[in-house]
């Protein structure tokens, strides 16, 4: 008789510990199949819902306008987080620096933008700083500030460069030390070894925090139509003001859903293409 044959019989005759042998229908596996169940029964009930209510005139109406609200929001969300890249890189930087003046400018910075609601810095800027005008005009850039748009962009990008500016200090700090090392036993600069060696590795392993940001901002960025910027959120305000009907508020937030998780995809295909030397 083998060994192997042996063990196997010494396996299957051993009896199952007691917490095995406990009902597998526990207090919280219940709880989670009814929790399950309940929000099936819902997404049922709101597809019937929106099937046995529909209205093809609405929707003809108030459609392209919700795309016009999308595009609107892409551009924002697009343009504010590639101004944010830029701003977080000197950010971070300070942030690193053994200069306590650039540390500590830094560290506020970041504790500001990140400790307080995004609102709160939109309506900062909107209404604050359009209470200066007269020195606005003096300087001439009352054409900045007195702009809806300009201000959604501006309170967008210094939000995002503080989200950034972390995510990429942490990246860099997460490259192992060796990689410094070898770059300086080679005689590479410092500009060099950091964008050349460092930065690549840091960017990659910050690919998903990157990418959870780009989606908060899209989700975020329904706060502008606050200001009279009519992105998605926007026209959906307008057409609920003109209907009064709720299912406008629904198809916004099944927008968002779609648009949201469209980007989730693309990012995943893009990180897996990007890191395809790292798997084995």
């Amino acid at each position: 008789m083998s060994e192997a044959y042996v063990a196997s019989e010494m396996i299957s005759s051993r009896p199952r510990p007691a917490e095995a042998r406990k009902s597998e229908w526990s207090v919280g596996k219940i709880l989670g199949l009814m929790s399950v169940v309940s929000w099936i029964a819902a997404g049922i009930a709101l597809i019937v819902f929106l099937i046995t209510s529909y209205d093809p005139a609405q929707i003809e109406k108030y459609g392209p306008r919700y795309f016009d609200g999308f595009l609107t929001t892409l551009k924002l969300v697009a343009i504010s987080v590639t101004i944010g890249a830029a701003l977080s890189l000197p950010i971070a930087f300070g942030r690193m620096s053994s200069n306590k003046i650039l540390r500590g400018f830094s560290f506020g910075y970041i504790y500001f933008f990140r400790g307080t609601p995004l609102l709160a810095q939109l309506f900062l800027l909107y209404y604050g700083f359009g209470s200066f005008r007269s020195f606005w005009q003096d300087v001439g850039l009352w054409w900045f500030f007195r702009d809806a748009w300009s201000i959604a962009l501006l309170s967008f990008s210094l939000n995002t460069a503080a989200y950034q500016a972390e995510i990429l200090r942490g990246a860099i700090m997460n490259v192992p030390k060796g990689q410094h090392e070898g770059a300086a036993s080679l005689g590479l600069p410092n500009m060099v070894t950091f964008f050349k060696i460092i930065l690549p590795q840091a960017l990659i392993v910050a690919l998903r925090p990157y990418g959870n940001e780009i989606i908060l901002m899209v989700k975020g960025s329904a706060v502008v139509s606050i200001i009279t910027i009519f992105d998605l959120m926007g026209h959906t305000r307008r057409a609920f003001s003109q209907t009064l009907d709720y299912q406008t508020y629904i198809y916004a937030a099944i927008f968002y859903l779609i648009v949201v998780e469209v980007m989730r995809r693309l990012w995943d295909i893009l990180e897996h293409r990007l890191t395809r030397h790292l798997r084995r």
